[in-house]
């Protein structure tokens, strides 16, 4: 095939290959995401490490530096510059690209006292509007218009502290109010607030440039206002999602591997749903768990916000039960399109059937390779998981959606001993 003819990249897996070896798990994205996102309200240097070298990453750079930030990368550690800050409006051809983009207006608003942020895109896997955000923004005194597709938001002189109920505990409204109110004059507390690790992880970001923040991790997070922030070197946390797909990948292949440089606290919901499924995960260090296989038993799952079951587990945990002996039930409450992986895990002779928001899944002995297409990010892995189980050869296309949110997917898998490749598929 000619250079020319490539038309975009594809993973071969040929599966059923016991697994071994250690795996180090990289920076979270959504964490890291977040955080680059809180160095603009610093004119000081920042410097992050431990960031993963990612699509949506990248993406979030350009993003940066299309407001003025100045970016110096070195590996996994970025430093950032945004002295000169300007409160142009973030361009929609990268915004539209990545939700988490829109994470900027509450930092720019409260700096500047004026941000222009089209409305976000990301994965097609629900509307996750960002009304949460703006409403907590206008309870801090900010005037918020939305038209042509973009958010306008102003305050007269400086954001004032406010008592803010959130309907849902959102991760993106939680982070967007939280760096906002860093800068904002006195005391704002967020009720009902997303307790994800990723929140506790910008709150501690943000206390190391001198924020006054305490509750993150709980559902009442208090911000007291200060006048400026100041100069950190702060270290991303490890990737939850990242960790809990490479335990599943020893549960579905039944192998014995050590996944390390994780977060054990942050596993908690993954390493007791794999026990009821019957892997044993063991804990051989502070960093460092271990897969224990074992017979395969159905068991139910209801995605929820942290501390409950993360819904960016959902459909690797779904492919894990395509092959678990018995009935499964699978219900997904945090987003309304996230059972799209399911026609594709069909076409692997997976025993799947879909009503409303719920799957069930009646496990069958064994998969079979076959050609199959990613609709998101997690179920891009699923795919993966489920090729590594399947008997033959599968075929795994929309690698752009792996991409933005797993480093160096299949030289992971291929170091623990799988037969996976990137290849070049033609569609002529």
């Amino acid at each position: 095939m000619s250079i020319n003819s490539i038309s975009e990249p594809a993973l071969e897996i040929i599966g059923r290959n016991p697994l071994k070896g250690e795996v180090k798990i990289s920076g979270a994205k959504n964490s890291a995401l977040a955080i680059m996102a809180g160095t603009l309200l610093c004119a000081d240097d920042c410097r992050l490490n431990n960031v993963p070298c990612l699509a949506d990453i990248n993406t979030m750079g350009l993003v940066l530096a299309s407001l003025g930030v100045k970016i110096h990368k070195n590996g996994s550690t970025w430093e950032f510059n945004s002295k000169d800050l300007k409160a142009v409006k973030a361009p929609y051809d990268l915004v539209s690209q990545l939700r988490a983009s829109f994470f900027v207006i509450g930092p720019i608003l409260t700096r500047l006292g004026f941000a222009q942020v089209p409305l976000p895109g990301g994965c097609a896997i629900g509307s996750r509007p960002v009304d949460l955000h703006v409403r907590g923004l206008q309870a801090m005194g900010a005037t918020v218009i939305i038209e042509h597709g973009v958010v306008n938001a102003s305050v007269n002189k400086r954001l004032k502290g406010a008592k803010i109920f959130l309907d849902y505990p959102s991760v993106g409204a939680t982070e967007t109010i939280m760096m906002a109110a860093t800068l904002a004059q006195g005391q704002t507390i967020i009720e009902n607030a997303a307790r994800e690790p990723e929140i506790v992880d910008l709150a501690n970001f943000c206390n190391s440039m001198g924020a006054k923040i305490t509750g993150a991790g709980t559902d009442s997070i208090v911000i007291e206002g200060v006048n400026r922030l100041h100069t950190t070197d702060y270290d991303i946390i490890p990737d939850r999602i990242e960790a809990g797909t490479f335990l599943v990948a020893g549960a579905i292949t039944k192998s014995e591997i050590l996944v390390t440089s994780l977060n054990y606290d942050h596993l908690t919901p993954i390493i007791a749903k794999l026990a009821e499924i019957g892997c044993q995960v063991v804990r051989e260090d502070e960093i460092t768990l271990r897969t224990i296989p074992g017979e395969l038993k159905a068991s139910d799952i209801e995605t929820l916000p942290h501390p409950g079951f993360p819904t960016d587990m959902q459909a690797q945990f779904m492919a894990l039960l395509t092959i678990s002996e018995g009935n499964s039930l699978v219900t997904e409450t945090v987003f309304e399109n996230r059972l799209r992986h399911v026609a594709e895990l069909k076409r692997m002779g997976a025993n799947i059937k879909v009503k409303g928001n719920s799957a069930l899944v009646s496990g069958v002995p064994i998969l079979s390779g076959a050609p199959v297409m990613a609709t998101d990010l997690r179920a891009s892995a699923a795919l993966v998981l489920a090729g590594l189980a399947a008997d033959g050869k599968t075929i795994v296309q929309g690698l752009q959606h792996l991409d933005r949110g797993y480093e160096n997917l299949e030289q992971k898998f291929q170091k623990l001993g799988a037969k996976i490749k990137r290849i070049y598929h033609s569609n002529k």
